[in-house]
């Protein structure tokens, strides 16, 4: 069995706790083990509030989309900002080791800053992450999967 949920909301801290609690709500419905729900929820958490804070103008949005599928959850968080700045690619002449799909990896912020711990944290909670700009528009997704464990019993358990 499979499902999803998408949502569109205002880019205000608000939307936050709500996107977290609609999660939440979700695994434990379909019998998702805690710890795993609770990684998720701060991984969502982190990628609404740099949707929240990076997005776009205050009249553009943000849409959550979470996708069940199996014993994998995948997240995306989508908004209408300005986008990643662009990385240069490497110049390596091997590129038959190349991956199917490219992952970013960073450099944690120091323990002290403010900032720029959210990626990191969204990558050390989840299994796998993509950032990328929307194709041919404006705006970013941060999309990031993880293996679901679930409770005895559960709903939505695959067999």
């Amino acid at each position: 069995m499979s499902m999803w949920w998408s949502l569109h909301l205002r880019r205000e801290a608000a939307s936050v706790p709500l996107a977290r609690r609609l999660l939440v709500g979700t695994m434990e419905t379909a019998g998702v083990d805690p710890e795993i729900s609770y990684d998720l929820s701060v991984a969502l958490s982190e990628a609404c509030a740099n949707a929240v804070e990076h997005g776009g103008d205050s009249s553009t949005g943000y849409l959550v989309t979470a996708f069940i599928d199996g014993d994998t959850c995948r997240i995306e968080v989508t908004d209408s900002g300005p986008g990643f700045p662009e990385q240069p690619r490497p110049r390596d002449r091997r590129r038959t080791q190349r991956p199917a799909r490219a992952t970013r990896t960073r450099t944690p912020a120091p323990a002290q800053d403010e900032h720029g711990r959210g990626l990191f944290l969204i990558e050390s909670l989840t299994d796998h992450v993509r950032v990328r700009n929307r194709p041919g528009r404006q705006g970013a997704v941060v999309s990031f999967d993880k293996i679901l464990k679930w409770r005895e019993g559960a709903l939505l358990k695959a067999s």
